[in-house]
């Protein structure tokens, strides 16, 4: 598949970070089985869309008809690179949260950051999710093939070899059949428009159905 260059939003940090405040007094409310959070940059945080049409609130709807008892919250700030999300993770991250879709490392990749930087960052911010409890599933990313076969050589594996060191499961490429598609894509064509995100939802949700499945079990042996 061929993956189009992006370029990285203008984002106003300020109130982003200010509205992600108000997460860390989240819990697990009565009646709510589990709780997810999506943690990543635009792609999940819902840039230029409706708060019902970005991802977290689809994938809630959608997971919700298949008759699981959930709620998803997002997590996630537009222009993050994963420094960024690893700098603000300790006061960012949604207490209570059972799981976590970690979806970053676009920005990587569009600024040409060092593969190796991505990867340690990443790697850190697994283990911080489930030091808090939280049983990750990685949204993986594919780097702009402008940037060179190298370059691309260095970034691609980063998210199956950490799926393998953490036994994490692993959703290859957030933008699949999405990248490049005008249709599914905002007048941008960087950012998936509620279209997208539904497609993206759809191919994802059996694998986040195995996510509540490992949560489940964990929650069973504990109990």
């Amino acid at each position: 598949m061929t993956v189009r260059a992006f370029t990285p939003p203008l984002v106003l940090y300020g109130l982003a970070l200010a509205i992600l405040l108000s997460f860390t007094s989240i819990s697990v409310r009565a009646g709510e089985r589990i709780l997810l959070a999506t943690y990543g940059d635009s792609l999940s945080a819902g840039f230029g869309l409706s708060e019902t049409d970005a991802f977290p609130a689809q994938l809630e709807k959608a997971l919700k008809e298949r008759g699981h008892d959930v709620r998803v919250v997002n997590a996630s700030v537009s222009g993050d690179t994963t420094a960024a999300g690893l700098k603000r993770f300790e006061w960012s991250f949604p207490k209570g949260a059972q799981g976590a879709i970690l979806e970053l490392g676009a920005n990587d990749a569009l600024r040409g950051l060092d593969p190796a930087k991505t990867r340690d960052n990443l790697d850190a911010l697994i283990t911080r999710i489930k030091a808090k409890g939280a049983e990750p599933l990685l949204a993986g990313m594919l780097a702009p093939r402008n940037l060179g076969v190298e370059y691309s050589q260095k970034f691609d594996p980063i998210y199956p070899a950490l799926a393998k060191k953490h036994d994490l499961l692993l959703y290859p490429f957030f933008l699949f059949d999405v990248a490049g598609k005008r249709n599914l894509n905002l007048a941008d064509g960087l950012h998936p428009n509620p279209e997208g995100v539904k497609l993206i939802v759809k191919q994802m949700v059996p694998l986040v159905e195995k996510l509540l499945g490992r949560i489940s079990g964990r929650q069973s042996k504990t109990q």
